[in-house]
């Protein structure tokens, strides 16, 4: 592979933002600052270069399988277009979180399968890393055998632990904020007549393909073996255990659900719901995830608390894709612009901690020795920013407008 160097960018380091050129060759970054010496030279002063992100958590691939509700479109196709979006929004390492629920449709085990089998035939013709988050419904005995599948695999999954069902059972007086540990008994478990849960059920059956009546028998039967759930956590938390497996617990309203995963190996708390929860993941020293949407916009579309004020204080380390890729970049604009933190100390959300949490210790940062994942930008002062480059591992992964000689970024 031809050597390259990106020459005379605002250069994203850990600690410091400075104007700098990098070289990389063989899938690598290997020097900083270093003579061109035969390389390639890409001319990028006026430009931003940064880390590339490294997404573990995205289910925007979701909007490809099914475009419309109850539309499917071949897996493959799917897959492929939401590779190309990966890498044209910066994104050099994504985690799909795949929902292995009960229900039928989109987020059965029997999609899950066809996801996965697709992944491994395309492994080859993708640009970005694509990476599973196995995102379990633990009342869905039926996908172990895909999770072991897929725990097996060459390629290291991360394991999520979610319990929709019981959220969806919540009884309307309890805020979702309030909703407790999910094993809690006796449970607060809404009238199956309520009008709010009815209307519920229409949205959730669309997505199933089945009729309002037929998901509720199917939610009645799930919620029938309750009692087995803890049985099934501890199987395949101990599978995950053993294949040292990055553990994530999805959606944890109360301390006690925390401290319950955590007993059995799960490091990282995703979208806690309340402080309470932020402050003793915290205390225990626990990765915390929050979407990427949510800092985006100003706050969470759910109620729970806002990106922006966890990370000043302290209680976010990650910003993840959630429901829509752009707002990786687009978090750091917004968080930036309100002065959160310095553009360094912010960039660290999306691109080192995330690796850290996942045990990829060879990307995240740009420093000598680590994997070439890049992301050129063209961000004038005072206007949104647009990729214009990705490298992953040193490959070029998407490109857009020739680079012309800019004026220097505000950064």
């Amino acid at each position: 592979m031809t050597a390259e160097l990106i020459e005379g960018a605002r250069v994203i380091l850990e600690d410091r933002i400075e104007t700098a050129s990098v070289r990389i060759e063989d899938g690598r970054i290997t020097g900083i600052d270093v003579a061109r010496d035969g390389a390639a030279v890409i001319p990028a002063r006026g430009r931003l270069l940064a880390p590339a992100f490294v997404d573990i958590h995205g289910d925007a691939f979701e909007r490809q399988l099914m475009p419309r509700p109850g539309v499917m479109v071949p897996v493959e196709t799917a897959l492929l277009e939401t590779d190309r979006q990966l890498a044209a929004n910066g994104i050099a390492t994504a985690y799909h979180a795949l929902t292995l629920s009960w229900e039928p449709g989109l987020r059965s085990v029997d999609t899950g399968w066809q996801v996965v089998r697709a992944l491994e035939r395309l492994r080859q013709r993708l640009t970005a890393d694509n990476r599973i988050q196995l995102r379990w419904e633990t009342f869905c005995h039926e996908a172990e055998p895909l999770i072991a599948h897929v725990l097996s695999g060459a390629d290291r999954p991360a394991l999520a632990f979610n319990d929709h069902t019981t959220s969806m059972l919540l009884h309307p007086d309890v805020p979702v904020q309030d909703r407790p540990f999910d094993q809690a008994d006796p449970y607060p478990v809404t009238s199956f007549e309520a009008p709010r849960f009815l209307k519920k059920m229409q949205d959730q059956a669309r997505r199933a393909h089945v009729s309002p009546e037929e998901y509720v028998a199917l939610l009645t039967g799930v919620w029938s073996r309750r009692a087995e759930v803890p049985a099934h956590i501890a199987r395949v938390s101990a599978l995950a255990l053993a294949r040292n497996v990055p553990m994530l617990s999805h959606d944890d309203s109360q301390a006690e659900t925390r401290g319950y995963y955590r007993g059995l190996g799960v490091t990282v708390a995703e979208f806690p719901m309340h402080e309470r929860v932020f402050l003793a993941a915290r205390e225990a020293g626990d990765h915390i995830v929050l979407g990427a949407p949510n800092a985006m916009r100003g706050g969470s579309h759910l109620g729970s608390p806002g990106a922006a004020g966890m990370i000043a204080r302290g209680l976010c380390d990650i910003l993840a894709s959630d429901y829509f890729y752009p707002a990786m970049l687009g978090a750091m604009v917004r968080l930036h612009a309100d002065r959160v933190a310095p553009l360094q100390s912010l960039w660290k959300l999306v691109s080192l901690n995330p690796a850290r949490a996942m045990g990829l210790t060879d990307r995240g940062r740009i420093a000598p020795g680590q994997r070439a994942d890049l992301l050129l930008l063209d961000w004038p002062a005072g206007q949104a920013p647009a990729p214009l480059r990705t490298w992953v591992s040193g490959r070029p992964g998407y490109s857009a407008l020739p680079l012309l000689p800019q004026p220097e970024p505000a950064f």
